[in-house]
């Protein structure tokens, strides 16, 4: 009987409790080391007084079977809500339905506007820009520049932080695609007939009634329960080579430094702190491309209202320049258990640099800027904002600019020749910007690799063309996208 190899999985993410999840169901040894002192990563729920915040937002669908398995592995059927989807646009002091309808879009943009932005499109497909290479191109290609404008140039902005002549077309191939907003403006001039073929958004989505990290901390006791570890505020220090493979870690924690063996190591840490910890070093070249790999930090600043200025979104997203605010969760709407009777609470999320000076700000002054704004949109009365928290989380976007891609298949031949047996998985583990269920995919397959040598390249595991919340008419589910999952090399 062959002896299955112990597994080190650095990182208690969705998709590093994922791989120890699928190799602890297969009596396989595995331990875990998280440097935070919470499981779940970004997709974590963080508690303040009894009020839970979901970090980012995290709607629960899928089209990949193989997922939703697991997930309801892991929680029962009775611990999911089945919420309505619901997000809007806040510009120019008005609330667009994403995506637009025709009267909403008509009142909001004034007809006259909105045929300039059809003839915008039309003069964008007759001339495109001629260096679509960046977001600001790609999408004025496609959409035209008016819209470009309107819906696209201030938020990305905001999200990035640079000017989106900056920013890669990756980032819009990957995210944006067939989103229908200028068929929505499009429709809202056509006469019926013309509209059979106009696409919508999911309407309803699954959630764990008491946020997302309910579904990883749920996930680590099935860990611990067959025989897997998960250590938080621990951290991987050192990554031992020999002999071309990896073959312990050094571990830090409260106990001080230890070494663990490891016949492989599944990777969610930041591909570009994982290159760092190598020892040996990796190559110049590749600590170059290491080092070259940027990221966008995120904050939330949590504000308690009364529930009247609750609203039925999961978010809004604000594209007024006059606020640095870029989207508002209302956590109430996606679950009753995350507030209290009464009360609502409203999620302002920046996006910002680690170490400027938001970051660096006090929490306080922080609440202070979540209030003024919230009260500048008109989302809330002066003075009735009754406390607020505040979450920072590093490194929640893998930044897409020009060198990106180079930099991540230059660290990428270097562990495939040098370390096969470490394995990068997940959003920063492979510096993608990738859903849960996708980076899940991730790991599923990465455990395959391990226990049954198959040979999948879980690089080209990817979103199909289809945006991932559209739906078209006819569509059943969720309508979001499934994974293309990579053939084995033998096929």
């Amino acid at each position: 009987m062959t002896t299955p190899p112990q597994t080190v999985v650095i990182g208690a993410g969705p998709a590093g409790l994922t791989a120890a999840y699928e190799l602890t169901k297969r009596q396989a040894p595995v331990q875990v080391f998280e440097a935070d002192e919470v499981v779940g990563g970004i997709s974590r729920t963080v508690e303040r007084d009894g009020w839970r915040f979901d970090i980012g937002g995290h709607r629960f669908f899928t089209k990949v079977p193989q997922v939703e398995t697991l997930w309801h592995e892991i929680l029962p059927d009775d611990e999911f809500l089945l919420r309505p989807r619901m997000s809007r646009i806040h510009y120019r002091g008005r609330l667009f339905d994403y995506p637009l309808k025709a009267g909403n879009a008509l009142k909001n943009l004034g007809v006259f506007e909105a045929i300039r932005c059809v003839g915008s499109y039309l003069s964008a497909r007759i001339s495109p820009p001629k260096d679509q290479s960046h977001l600001a191109g790609w999408v004025t290609a496609r959409f035209g520049k008016r819209l470009y404008s309107h819906f696209f140039k201030t938020y990305n902005e905001k999200l990035w932080g640079v000017p989106a002549t900056e920013l890669s077309s990756d980032w819009a191939a990957q995210r944006i695609k067939n989103l229908s907003l200028l068929n929505a403006v499009i429709n809202a001039l056509m006469p019926k007939r013309n509209q059979k073929d106009i696409t919508s958004l999911i309407e309803e989505f699954q959630y764990p009634k008491y946020g997302p990290g309910m579904m990883w901390e749920r996930c680590t006791e099935h860990i611990e329960k067959r025989g897997g570890t998960v250590t938080l505020n621990t951290r991987v220090r050192t990554i031992h080579r020999e002999d071309g493979r990896a073959v312990a870690v050094t571990v830090s924690g409260p106990d001080g430094d230890r070494r663990v063996p490891a016949d492989h190591v599944v990777s969610s840490m930041p591909i570009s702190e994982l290159v760092k910890v190598m020892d040996p070093p990796a190559p110049p070249e590749v600590l170059a491309a290491a080092n070259d790999l940027r990221y966008r930090d995120f904050l939330t600043i949590a504000l308690v209202v009364p529930e009247e200025f609750s609203f039925p979104d999961n978010w809004i997203y604000i594209h007024e320049p006059e606020v640095k605010v870029g989207r508002i969760q209302n956590f109430g709407s996606w679950s009753p258990y995350l507030v209290k009777d009464g009360r609502t609470c409203l999620g302002l999320e920046y996006f910002l640099t680690l170490g400027d000076d938001l970051w660096n700000s006090s929490d306080e002054d922080l609440i202070k800027l979540g209030t003024a704004e919230l009260e500048q949109l008109g989302l809330v009365r002066p003075g009735l904002v009754k406390t607020g928290y505040v979450v920072r989380m590093p490194k929640a976007y893998p930044f897409y600019d020009f060198s990106y891609s180079d930099n991540v298949e230059k660290i990428r031949r270097w562990l495939e020749r040098d370390v096969p047996n470490v394995h990068p998985v997940g959003r920063n583990g492979m510096h993608r910007y990738n859903n849960a269920d996708h980076s899940m995919m991730t790991a599923m397959l990465t455990v395959e690799n391990i226990l049954d040598g198959t040979d999948h390249d879980v690089w080209e595991v990817n979103v199909e063309e289809e945006y991932h919340e559209e739906k078209r008419p006819g569509d059943h589910g969720t309508g979001r996208a499934a994974p293309v999952l990579p053939k084995p090399a033998s096929a």
